[in-house]
């Protein structure tokens, strides 16, 4: 398991695939999608839309949680599209045991069959709770920070894209400046969502000083999975906040969800980072520093910041402070010897 839980370098060629380089590798250096003994929490067949970020968020994930566990994992899910599109009844593409309650109560219901598995004496059965940003950073926020507050033994995941998209692309509390969504249409003076609203919900799980804290994106599948396997090495409460992509909510094309994610980390709105009982003990540096524009240009969200003869310069120009802000914050840029190997 130590092996699993090290970040896995991959240099000048692709190590993830059952080609004839990879398969001259050292075994224990391989990636773990190279594995034939791979864990399937998810398998095909499920309903998710072309290029879905979520799908590949979660399948990651949980794969990684199954490989640590051994296999002795429970997944609580919130209502969301992960939830929807896994789970047409009377079908499921869960191959572990899954329980859907309501919209907001999975952290509440995860404490639950983590306080049942103790008493019944199965320290052995682990608890994950996953759920869309409307679902954590809204509805769910509650029952999240009780959580939080009482230290319950369970890994939280969010897998956040930003609105309501599974009922047709609503605000949430996760929704950026500026960005288009069917509650805040791209009209009047200032289009698109407001600025000064929403929560930072991993800065919120640290003020909770709980064991680990974490964010994650599908743009780096490696950090992703090392983050995941940190975190079940923990008991108590845990948080990881993993951005995924939606293409048809973002209106950015569907072969190329792991480009704008990657925009994300790279402008620096979306920092990787780690934390500790509510101290950052690790960020990921950004490899090369993107203007903001080349992440909001692919998305139709933000069409109305472009338009021939009328770019929107200033609210453009606010983002780009928002990025920077988290730059400094976090300490992302550096010199090339510090920068983290990644996918």
């Amino acid at each position: 398991m130590s092996d699993q839980s090290a970040t896995q370098r991959v240099k000048f060629y692709q190590t993830g695939t059952h080609t004839v380089g990879n398969r001259l590798m050292d075994e224990a250096k391989r990636t773990v999608q190279a594995s034939m003994e791979r864990a399937n929490a998810i398998t095909s067949g499920h309903r998710a839309c072309q290029g879905c970020g979520e799908a590949l968020g979660a399948r990651y994930a949980l794969d990684s949680a199954m490989r640590v566990t051994d296999g002795q994992l429970v997944a609580v899910n919130a209502t969301g599209c992960l939830e929807v599109f896994t789970t047409p009844y009377p079908e499921t593409s869960w191959q572990i045991p899954w329980l859907h309650s309501l919209f907001g109560n999975a952290p509440a219901v995860a404490t639950g069959v983590a306080a049942a598995l103790r008493v019944k004496g199965r320290e052995d059965v682990r608890v994950v709770a996953q759920g869309g940003d409307g679902g954590t950073t809204d509805i769910g926020f509650g029952c999240l920070s009780g959580m939080f507050e009482r230290n319950d033994d369970v890994l939280y995941i969010c897998y956040d894209n930003e609105a309501y998209m599974n009922t047709g692309v609503q605000r949430s509390s996760a929704t950026p400046p500026t960005a288009r969504t069917a509650t805040t249409p791209a009209v009047g003076d200032a289009p698109g969502n407001v600025f000064g609203t929403g929560k930072n919900l991993p800065l919120i799980a640290m003020a909770h000083n709980i064991p680990y804290v974490a964010t994650a994106s599908v743009a780096d599948l490696h950090d992703l999975e090392s983050k995941v396997v940190k975190a079940m090495s923990f008991r108590g409460a845990r948080y990881i906040h993993i951005m995924v992509p939606c293409p048809l909510g973002w209106g950015s094309a569907s072969d190329a969800t792991i480009h704008v994610a990657r925009l994300a980390m790279e402008s620096g709105l979306f920092p990787l980072f780690e934390a500790e009982h509510g101290e950052v003990t690790k960020a990921k540096k950004i490899r090369r520093q993107v203007p903001v524009t080349e992440y909001l240009k692919l998305q139709r969200r933000f069409a109305h910041l472009f338009k021939k003869g009328a770019e929107d310069t200033e609210r453009i120009e606010r983002i780009q402070r928002m990025a920077d802000a988290n730059i400094k914050r976090f300490g992302l840029l550096g010199n090339e010897l510090d920068v983290e190997d990644g996918a």
